[in-house]
């Protein structure tokens, strides 16, 4: 599985929204999109861009953004969809672990359905670094499908086998809080799923 999903994210990064949309029945974007209300700005930066909506959905709002992620692929496939709005991209091809970006130089950090870099304490110590003051950590880890009905329960089903889904615990603030954040996890729920998403405030 994990060699499917690194297909998947590099060489067919070009049916990554196709098989998203599908394994989520139609969600995905609906998902990511969730975290706009905590993505104030002025600066933005998203670990793990992927094929760059939520970079295109926050600029249409006029918000700062740049973009990181160790996939080639990923990055080209972005800067298409960016290019198609405003014709300008602040993407970086790198790892969270190890951030191009200077101290205290960003409001917010974003993560949505990241994978286990996530929670590395480099990364932790690396976004601690860029923030600001009383800047954000933004991630939202997983999704849980309720619904009961049969497509409910298959993509229930598929979500498991990816890991894309979980139950929520408070443990899981743990880490963030080891590492120097006020933690605030915001739960949103619908007739057939919930999200949980974790904002961490640097002290």
């Amino acid at each position: 599985m994990r060699a499917f999903f690194n297909l998947l994210y590099h060489q067919f990064a070009w049916s990554y929204d196709f098989i998203a949309s599908l394994v989520s029945l139609g969600n995905w974007k609906r998902w990511i999109l969730t975290v706009m209300p905590h993505l104030e700005g002025p600066r933005v930066l998203e670990l793990g861009h992927g094929p760059g909506h939520l970079q295109c959905a926050l600029r249409k709002y006029g918000v700062n953004t740049f973009g990181i992620d160790e996939s080639r692929s990923m990055g080209k496939l972005a800067a298409d969809h960016i290019k198609k709005h405003d014709g300008h991209t602040n993407l970086m091809r790198g790892y969270a672990q190890l951030l191009p970006v200077q101290n205290h130089s960003i409001h917010q950090v974003v993560a949505t359905f990241p994978s286990e870099y996530i929670f590395d304490p480099m990364t932790f110590s690396e976004v601690h670094r860029v923030l600001v003051t009383g800047g954000k950590l933004v991630v939202l880890p997983f999704v849980e499908i309720t619904g009961n009905k049969l497509l409910d329960r298959l993509a229930n089903c598929l979500f498991n086998i990816t890991g894309q889904t979980t139950h929520w615990d408070d443990q899981m603030l743990t880490p963030f809080r080891k590492a120097g954040f006020s933690t605030v996890p915001e739960h949103v729920s619908e007739e057939s799923w919930s999200l949980t998403t974790i904002i961490g405030i640097k002290n």
